[in-house]
């Protein structure tokens, strides 16, 4: 246990070595007269002292968005980059993964030279950083999108957004490194520490070769210690390659070969990477890293907003809100998710319709009541009709008599079979429903030639038929 705590303790002292922690130095906005021409603290020209740093050395800018995590290397005297400080970004939007499109929502990822002309001392966000989104390798492949910046305010979409305490010092750093000659700083934006492991963590990610050929300038960086050199063909990245041939990011690569000297350096250290990997695919057998999603990450970190303004709005990191999975977890929480996201728009269709609405002057629709309900209710108080007798139902005369429908009545007696000619009885022919509705009809007609008018007979004296007349012609 004491070795362990031993070697925990050397660890981390070689962490504070190699960084400052923003919190020991932060800046007092309200001493700042002059946001661009802000002089960085003694703490920080000391440990640039220390680390063999003159103050306008180059520097290079590393981004790690699953921990949100921005780095400042700085060159010493032998041309090696070291860590000069290490800030934890604020608030960066989307998901691991490039930015494609613009509203994508997503910030991006690769290798962006930063010029001098990309510094903004009048941006919205108090300072800003253009990245210089798309770059050749994404023009190359289509990808679209403007504004993409490192600035402060601490809101981002599609940025990376720091505190403004931030942004100042990184502004004077790049700032001082310019004045020093620096004619570009390269930024290198990755999705997470491109470790043996965690590549084997990420590997069943849909982006994971676009982070493979990444890899390969990350790979580079951490032997040499210095930014590679990149170039785009093929519309893919190329490192530290010489060639007498034209780079052209969408033609096809010119013979190219690796500096010898750098070749041996990383031949040990990809044997070290391909052991360490196989190491890891045992590990995560069987497992699936879950990727949160903005809002998973922000709820992490919500008490940070407690207290501050609106336009605070901390993200946090992937590793805090991620979560290794079993596959079958992993599908059943994507399709919960889906079912969410679906229930969500029908609910936003909804409102902009009943919105629209409300514009247009039209009326919110009134459930109606159910029509069914509506006529068994009158049906249940209408009245009986009275009762009447078996004479009143053949009687045309009798009052308030309802009419008797043709096919609702029992049918007509035939009349008796006449005998034929020859002496033989003679069957009826069959009728058809016409015939059949037909007779009732003549019957009633006869029945009006023999007795007078309805609106001539006397209303409480009716006049009665012989029950014979009523089958007669």
């Amino acid at each position: 246990m004491r070795f362990r705590n031993l070697i925990l303790t050397v660890a981390v002292a070689a962490a504070l070595a190699g960084c400052t922690n923003e919190t020991l130095d932060s800046v007092n906005l309200s001493s700042v007269k002059n946001k661009t021409e802000y002089q960085l603290s003694g703490k920080m020209v000391s440990k640039m002292r220390e680390l063999g740093m003159q103050k306008t050395s180059p520097i290079l800018l590393r981004i790690f968005k699953e921990e949100g995590t921005l780095e400042v290397w700085k060159a010493n005297t032998a041309n090696r980059f070291q860590l000069l400080k290490s800030y934890k970004i604020c608030a960066w939007s989307g998901k691991l993964g490039p930015k494609v499109k613009e509203g994508d929502r997503q910030a991006p990822e690769g290798f962006y030279p930063l010029y001098p002309r990309q510094l903004n001392p009048n941006s919205s966000y108090y300072l800003a950083i253009n990245t210089g989104y798309p770059n050749t390798y994404d023009k190359a492949n289509g990808r679209t999108g403007t504004h993409l910046m490192i600035h402060g305010a601490c809101s981002s979409s599609g940025c990376y957004s720091m505190t403004d305490e931030q942004i100042i010092e990184i502004f004077a750093l790049a700032r001082d490194a310019f004045k020093g000659g620096q004619e570009s700083v390269q930024l290198q934006a990755f999705p997470f520490r491109m470790t043996a492991e965690n590549m084997a963590r990420h590997r069943d990610n849909p982006n994971i070769d676009f982070w493979k050929m990444l890899n390969v300038g990350y790979d580079q960086f951490e032997v040499t210690k210095r930014p590679p050199a990149v170039n785009v063909c093929e519309r893919k990245y190329v490192f530290n390659q010489q060639s007498e041939g034209q780079f052209n990011a969408t033609a096809q690569c010119p013979p190219m070969s690796t500096p010898p000297a750098l070749q041996m350096a990383m031949a040990s250290y990809d044997k070290d990477f391909r052991r360490d990997y196989e190491k890891a695919l045992k590990k995560y057998q069987g497992m699936v890293w879950y990727e949160p999603t903005e809002a998973e990450r922000k709820a992490v970190v919500a008490d940070q907003r407690k207290g501050r303004e609106l336009a605070y709005a901390p993200t946090g990191s992937s590793l805090d809100a991620g979560k290794l999975l079993k596959v079958s977890e992993l599908e059943k929480k994507i399709a919960e998710q889906k079912e969410a996201e679906e229930a969500k728009q029908a609910a936003l269709i909804q409102k902009e319709a009943l919105e629209k609405a409300a514009r247009e002057g039209k009326g919110l629709p009134v459930p109606q009541a159910n029509p069914l309900e509506r006529s068994v209710e009158q049906a249940a108080v209408q009245p009986e009709p009275a009762s009447k007798s078996l004479w009143g139902l053949f009687s045309r005369n009798e009052p308030n008599a309802s009419p008797v429908a043709p096919t609702a009545a029992s049918p007509a007696p035939q009349a008796p079979p006449q005998p034929a000619a020859n002496g033989q009885q003679e069957v009826p022919p069959a009728q058809d429903k016409p015939q059949v509705a037909a007779a009732p009809a003549a019957n009633a007609q006869a029945q009006a030639a023999e007795q007078p008018a309805v609106d001539q007979a006397p209303i409480d004296q009716p006049k009665k038929r012989p029950f014979w007349k009523i089958w007669g012609n």
